[in-house]
């Protein structure tokens, strides 16, 4: 690269993706770290892995299972409802007069309830087995005892009030739906330790006497020596032998440019040598090599995920202790009183009403919303019990480069020592077109910003280290680094010295060989960062900076924002203990990253956030991603998060509290008063129930999630107290 003498100076933040390339995965395979931790959870709180038919394969198998299983029993829940003789009294009309329609509900009731009903059914006894009652026990008690008792009145042996084919159809194909959605909201898009593999070449060039030969990275031992072409990726850590070449670390050490590496310099596996080839001799392989460290930071983090039991899983196991006492002193009272077959018919309907038909869908119809409100406004939620922890989110950690700036440089200062700044950023700029150097880009972007008349050059040359020259207009105009002013023996300009003492790179602008100004040049601040900045200090939530710059770069940016907490020069294996520390200190941690050096801090979070625009690492890292790079919409996070949760409560509150009222109605607790409640009407209301939750989710679709009217809400809500304020910059 020409431009050697205009790279960032070496404590440029911990960034990865904005210049570099990204890791690229297939981008559809579940991955099985996420789902054994992350959403280790959901197999617990259905009765282990059996509840979902077996966990292991991921979510989604499920997905395709569940969808399958929905619409097959859905077409024979149909005639079987319609063809029930209960649903046929409880509508008033009847069946038809042929011979072996008596059977059709039986033979396909009994169908649903093997075939539909086997994943909770398998649910029921792992729970039973790990003595953990939850929604599957719940489901399949409900199930099973329609099931027997609809046999035993279709074959006489029991009333006819006992006909409960419909239902027990009803109730499968509503779970079965409840589970498809919740299995769909939990599949999963990337893997996160695939896409680390993936930054690793298929081959590795050998260095064999006088000549190479190809070797697969796994098979090469310390002290080997490999070729690293221009382009390619370095297949183990080493140290450079020969060669120099600009580095693209972006996407391990989070580096926003390429670093020059030259004889003995270190090279980290999965770099790529941009410009000239290179050789390296081996001295870490396989576990001891820094993208192995990285991968055991994102195992390790990942699987000590908190496991916490869903809402509607506990009130699923409070309601089974509950319908099951009932259930027993019912039997029992009206035994008691002389009229056993009455205190059969009442413990049988107990224990059908209390089947979770509303229950079954509170949660996941608010995940399913809630999910897809967030996909329209560019908001991937990858895992539920991330979105569900983002309400409770207390502070919330930005990396800097790349996201709460935007990862590459700008002109920030001009001074020129003669002519005015729009004609020495002209001639600068004139110089710098034939350049296709970041910070060459960044000039004639600025030039062309300002509306500036940029002349025709020639004789453009460029010089490694030190900057490039051109004529212009018949003046000889050089652009350059510390090198270029060295190789002159010119002074800087004084005003330059505190551009360079706030982190930014100095370009010197010479005409026919004298100083005609200075260009200052930093990564830029998105505009939209203050925003959320302030946005996220009016919920009361603290907003913490992380960044591998140095301490007077990261001041300045933090202290342009308004950010409470810097934590500066951290190098990206140390990311993640600075998250630990912060959750150590009490605070609900909601990390904001884009680089494959974020991973470990992303997966250790107590919610991960990548931004779209980052690499697959940081992105398969994540609970939540972002298809923009618009930090303001985290504050699209929480709110769906917050207004998300509401509806699950509410949904709760109403699927349980039906249960709660309708189980001592359904025992005859109001009999002596004269009224029993009709299994018929307890139906009903259950369907209504279902109704009820089913719109009260349907509210969320009124959310506007989009970053600015996110950002307006949040200024909204009244504060509970002021956040610190106090800077802590610590490196």
């Amino acid at each position: 690269m020409e431009h050697e003498g205009h790279h960032l100076p070496s404590h440029v933040d911990a960034h990865s993706g904005g210049l570099g390339p990204s890791a690229v995965d297939d981008g559809q395979r579940p991955g099985a770290e996420h789902g054994r931790s992350r959403h280790g959870d959901h197999g617990n709180s259905h009765g282990g892995s059996g509840g979902h038919g077996e966990h292991g394969n991921g979510h989604g198998d499920h997905v395709a299972l569940f969808r399958r299983l929905f619409w097959i029993n859905l077409a024979l829940a149909v005639p079987t409802v319609l063809l029930s003789g209960m649903f046929a009294d409880l509508l008033g009309y009847s069946l038809p007069d042929s011979p072996g329609v008596a059977w059709v509900a039986p033979i396909l009731g009994s169908v649903i309830y093997l075939w539909g009903g086997r994943p909770f059914l398998t649910g029921a006894i792992t729970e039973v087995r790990a003595r953990k009652p939850g929604m599957m026990l719940l489901i399949g008690m409900a199930i099973s005892v329609a099931f027997v008792a609809s046999w035993g009145a279709t074959l006489g042996l029991l009333a006819h009030d006992l006909d409960f084919w419909w239902e027990l159809a009803l109730l499968v194909v509503i779970m079965l739906l409840g589970h498809w959605l919740e299995m769909r909201s939990l599949a999963q898009t990337s893997s996160a330790l695939d896409s680390l593999a993936a930054l690793l070449p298929d081959e590795a060039e050998k260095v064999d006497g006088d000549s190479t030969v190809m070797a697969a990275p796994s098979s090469l031992a310390l002290g080997d020596v490999v070729v690293v072409r221009p382009g390619g990726r370095v297949p183990a850590d080493g140290q450079v032998v020969d060669g120099t070449a600009d580095v693209d670390e972006s996407m391990i050490t989070g580096e926003s440019r390429p670093v020059r590496r030259t004889i003995g310099d270190q090279v980290v596996a999965g770099t790529v040598s941009t410009d000239s080839a290179l050789r390296v001799q081996v001295d870490a392989v396989g576990d001891s090599t820094v993208l192995a460290g990285i991968r055991r930071l994102v195992e390790q983090a990942q699987s000590s995920t908190t496991r916490a039991q869903l809402l509607a899983d506990r009130a699923a196991g409070w309601l089974f202790w509950f319908a099951l006492i009932a259930a027993v002193i019912t039997v029992a009272i009206w035994s008691a009183v002389g009229t056993p077959d009455f205190a059969v018919i009442r413990a049988i309907t107990v224990l059908v009403i209390a089947c979770p038909h509303a229950l079954g869908l509170a949660i996941p119809l608010v995940v399913s919303i809630s999910t897809e409100r967030a996909a329209r406004a560019g908001v991937l939620v990858k895992d539920r019990a991330a979105l569900e922890r983002m309400r409770v989110v207390d502070t919330v950690l930005f990396d800097k480069t790349g996201t709460l700036t935007k990862g590459e440089p700008a002109v920030h200062d001009v001074a020129a020592t003669g002519a005015d700044d729009g004609e020495l950023l002209a001639l600068a700029a004139a110089a710098e077109t034939d350049s296709e150097h970041p910070l060459a880009r960044a000039i004639t972007a600025e030039a062309g910003r300002r509306g500036l008349p940029v002349p025709r050059a020639d004789s453009f040359e460029a010089s490694t280290a030190v900057g490039v020259s051109a004529t212009v207009q018949g003046r000889r105009v050089a652009v350059g680094g510390p090198n270029l002013l060295t190789e002159r023996g010119i002074d800087p300009l004084p005003e330059t010295r505190q551009w360079s003492d706030r982190g930014q790179i100095v370009l010197h602008v010479l005409v026919d060989g004298q100083v005609a100004g200075a260009l200052g040049l930093a990564d830029e601040v998105r505009h939209e960062s203050r925003e959320a900045v302030d946005a996220l200090h009016a919920l009361g939530i603290r907003v913490v900076m992380i960044t591998g710059d140095a301490e007077p770069v990261a001041r300045a940016v933090g202290a342009e924002l308004g950010i409470d907490q810097v934590f500066a020069g951290v190098r990206p294996e140390d990311k993640s203990s600075k998250v630990a520390s912060l959750q150590g200190a009490g605070r609900n941690v909601a990390m904001v990253g884009d680089g494959v050096n974020d991973a470990p801090a992303l997966a250790q979070a107590d919610v991960g956030v990548a931004i779209g625009a980052g690499t697959d690492v940081a992105i398969a890292s994540a609970g939540v991603i972002l298809a923009s790079d618009d930090p303001r919409s985290v504050l699209s996070v929480i709110q769906l998060s917050r207004a998300g949760y509401r509806k699950m409560t509410q949904n709760l509150w109403w699927a349980a509290g039906y249960n709660i009222a309708a189980v001592p109605l359904a025992a005859g607790v109001l009999a002596p008063m004269g009224f029993v409640l009709p299994m018929e009407i307890g139906a009903i209301l259950m369907s209504l129930s279902t109704v009820v939750v089913a719109a009260n989710a349907q509210l969320l679709r009124r959310l506007n999630l989009s970053p600015e009217a996110s950002t307006a809400a949040a200024h909204d809500v009244q504060r509970v107290g002021p956040p610190s304020r106090t800077a802590v910059p610590a490196a």
